[in-house]
């Protein structure tokens, strides 16, 4: 595997994500930020951050597939959230959840969040970037 998570001692214990990943890989793979839509670009889970935060990863895994890779080389996501407040953790927390069983994946890795007042476009609530190596 190429991809190597750590919660060190003496950092903060993670809730929903990894302090630290370490990258062996040769190849380092950057997906643009993925949002609610399908494949056919119908959008999904308007108005609801859970539903749209489980497409995202969704189509991040489909993206990794592209490149020959999974969310095991995942290195790090940075997750931009409209309007961000700390209980809407919960709400992306469980669309992650979701996501992670329909792909029978963990996708907790080292993770970014940032607020934001809007997306390209007025019904994104969040957009996920990725970063993955592989061997």
């Amino acid at each position: 595997m190429a991809v190597e998570t750590i919660d060190p001692a003496g950092l903060p214990k993670p809730d929903g994500w990894r302090q630290l990943a370490v990258g062996t890989g040769s190849r380092v793979v950057f997906l643009s930020g993925q949002v609610a839509r399908t494949a056919a670009g119908e959008p999904v889970g308007t108005g609801d951050l859970a539903a749209q935060t489980e497409q995202a990863y969704l189509n991040i895994a489909t993206g990794l597939a592209a490149a020959g890779a999974t969310f095991d080389d995942v290195l790090r996501l940075t997750m931009y959230v409209v309007d961000w407040s700390l209980p809407k953790w919960a709400e992306v927390t469980a669309g992650a959840q979701r996501a992670a069983a329909r792909l029978g994946a963990d996708v907790v890795r080292p993770t970014t969040l940032i607020g934001v007042a809007t997306l390209a476009e007025p019904d994104f609530l969040i957009e996920i970037e990725a970063t993955a190596i592989v061997a």
